[in-house]
């Protein structure tokens, strides 16, 4: 069984799940990680969280203050040995009370048209498609979905 814990972005086991996340992106969007590095980079945060099995970080996600109202989720993935086993889902809903915790009201991401399963779980967790924002132009391969937390 895993567990979830809070953290942040210095946390070891969360440089190792993004770096594996990053690789996975490039192998979907054949791409290189220095394409992304600007977007990816993730520093600073206190809002981390990580999944743990017997001793191994096998999750990640976390969030940053978008503006005032909202968050946004980011830097999310499953080792793929783990997937389909509700942790994405339970990893999102903890996000999601944190960030109510702090006071925000709704909470937005971005995702990619290569990432079919990723949409579908958005979707099936209540989020649906909002205006593109940030550096994710309309006509990019960018998903962006929202949901409140109220």
């Amino acid at each position: 069984m895993y567990q979830i814990i809070r953290t942040n972005s210095e946390h070891p086991g969360f440089r190792v799940l993004t770096n594996e996340l990053d690789d996975e992106l490039c192998r979907i969007y054949n791409t290189n990680k220095a394409d992304y590095e600007a977007y990816n980079r993730i520093s600073g945060l206190t809002t981390v969280l990580l999944a743990y099995e017997n001793g191994l970080a096998i999750a990640c996600g976390c969030f940053k203050t978008f503006d005032a109202d909202r968050i946004e989720l980011k830097r999310m993935f499953v080792k793929p040995a783990f997937r389909g086993k509700g942790i994405a889902s339970a990893m999102v809903a903890e996000l999601e009370k944190w960030a109510a915790e702090l006071g925000y009201q709704s909470a937005i991401l971005e995702t990619g048209i290569g990432q079919p399963e990723a949409i579908a779980l958005y979707r099936k967790l209540g989020y649906h498609d909002i205006p593109h924002f940030g550096e994710f132009p309309e006509e990019s391969r960018s998903v962006c979905l929202g949901k409140s937390l109220t």
